[in-house]
């Protein structure tokens, strides 16, 4: 009996089907996964593409999991974290600490060296007395009092021996500032671990983007600082960080005046001058405490200390609302 044109032998049959059930998963599982939560005093999102979704999904609740580590670790609100005890600790001694929090803390004071204070995670010597939600804000006598507390060269870093220690006995550190874009940092490199080659991870003002969208890059939104809903500028990135420190995150009015959470180090109150400003940098952790010095120094020296750092650009909105760019920028932007 001649066989058929085009039939599968019967004995082919279980080899086919064994092939196609290792293939089919693989073809049909792959698809972008997103996933957000509430971590670090702000929603958390991670997006990626996987080929593979129960691989992919995975990937994603272990960088969930790590930033609640890390958020557990370095909130100054909970008297159980690492930190709460640093704070209530090191003034009396050396605190032996762990690995992350060194490392945050030692770029931390690179910035506040770099900045000439403008950046300075001792702010919370004030900081700790605004209750934004209640609307309350501490008098002139309390800020007078306590700005002398507000000093990065009283935090004494020893990396060798992984401790910390303070030289004023009222100082405490909030790691606000820079702390979102370490765990934004330490989600991609985990992603990266599994394979993962195009991602989003946010962590409020913070996100950095791993690889791009397939054909284009990312387009990412600057917020208008004053409607909600909008955007002022849509920027196309790929394999990069960007933050956004503004006055419209965390404020209250009281008589006319916004009180925010960015403090001026030097006036233990809201920082002037600035709506919002925001750093694009190879990785996040300098794109956050860069966004918050830029917002600190303002237009004029907030872009002068950019345009000298290779690789980081700015978009600063003026308490007018005008738009100022970096030097790379605004060479890119010109038609």
């Amino acid at each position: 009996m001649r066989r058929a044109h085009g039939r599968i032998p019967r004995r082919a049959i279980p080899l086919l089907l064994g092939l196609l059930a290792l293939l089919a998963p693989h073809q049909l599982q792959a698809a972008w996964l997103s996933d957000s939560r509430e971590l670090m005093g702000t929603r958390v999102s991670v997006e990626l593409w996987s080929e593979d979704a129960a691989a992919g999904q995975r990937a994603i609740d272990e960088v969930m999991a790590e930033i609640q580590r890390l958020d557990e670790m370095m909130n100054p609100w909970n008297p159980a974290s690492e930190l709460a005890r640093i704070n209530r600790e090191a003034a009396r001694g050396a605190v032996v600490t762990s690995p992350e929090i060194i490392e945050v803390i030692e770029r931390a004071l690179f910035y506040s060296r770099l900045s000439q204070g403008a950046f300075d995670i001792s702010f919370a010597s004030v900081g700790q007395h605004y209750d934004y939600r209640a609307g309350t804000a501490p008098d002139d006598a309390a800020v007078a009092r306590d700005r002398t507390n507000i000093d990065y060269r009283a935090i004494l870093l020893d990396v060798d021996e992984r401790s910390i220690a303070y030289r004023k006995p009222g100082l405490q550190v909030d790691l606000g500032g820079i702390a979102k874009g370490f765990a934004v940092d330490r989600g991609i490199a985990l992603l990266r671990t599994h394979g993962i080659q195009s991602a989003v991870i946010s962590a409020g003002g913070d996100s950095r983007i791993l690889g791009d969208l397939g054909d284009r890059p990312r387009t990412i939104g600057i917020r208008h600082p004053r409607r909600q809903d909008e955007f002022v500028v849509l920027i196309p990135l790929a394999d990069t960080a960007i933050s956004t420190s503004g006055d419209y995150e965390r404020f209250f009015m009281k008589d006319g005046v916004r009180f925010h959470h960015i403090l001026d180090p030097g006036t233990g109150r809201s920082a002037q001058g600035v709506q919002s400003a925001s750093v694009l940098a190879a990785h996040a952790i300098d794109s956050d405490a860069l966004s918050t010095t830029v917002f600190v120094l303002g237009v004029a020296a907030g872009l002068e200390l950019v345009n000298r750092l290779p690789g980081v650009d700015a978009i600063i909105i003026d308490g007018d609302g005008k738009l100022h760019y970096s030097a790379d920028l605004l060479l890119n932007t010109t038609p």
